[in-house]
């Protein structure tokens, strides 16, 4: 586990791209926290870390569940803060893009059944004031312990 302080909304989307830069596997990015602790800022940061153009802009899909970008990975952006039950997971396609060979940022993570994702980065957000947030990053799986042991090579990133 590494944990982050992050002092600004640019800081949550540089440490995004660090995240997005360290992936070389498919990847489920499992995100927790309050409402606006900063959930999309960080995946807008993967996206650009994964080098997805600037065309698209990267929007929490709250209404839509699902939104799909092309980069060096497909990003699925997905948000559960509106599904209720566990069989919603189905109806939207959820299961689906487990299956690709792609990243997948999950907001509101919390709300899957206990032990559904397997392999997976688990982001904790945790708000200290209205820009400060700290975020603790738990690897689940081999391919997450990678993802960990590359952020803790770059050098430009400070972790607590």
């Amino acid at each position: 586990m590494i944990r982050f302080t992050t002092y600004s909304l640019d800081e949550t989307h540089a440490l995004g791209q660090r995240i997005g830069k360290s992936f070389s596997n498919a990847m489920v990015i499992a995100l927790t926290g309050d409402l606006g602790c900063g959930k999309t800022a960080l995946v807008q940061g993967i996206a650009k870390g994964l080098d997805i153009s600037d065309d698209y802009y990267i929007t929490s899909p709250t209404y839509t569940f699902i939104n799909e970008y092309p980069g060096r990975y497909p990003l699925f952006h997905v948000d559960l803060y509106r599904v209720e039950h566990s069989d919603d997971l189905e109806n939207i396609g959820f299961d689906e893009i487990l299956m690709d060979d792609a990243i997948v940022a999950v907001e509101w993570a919390d709300k899957l059944p206990k032990d559904f994702l397997k392999e997976h980065l688990h982001v904790c957000f945790e708000t200290l004031d209205d820009t400060c947030r700290k975020i603790t990053i738990t690897p689940r799986g081999s391919k997450a312990v990678e993802v960990i042991d590359q952020l803790k090579s770059m050098k430009e990133i400070k972790w607590d």
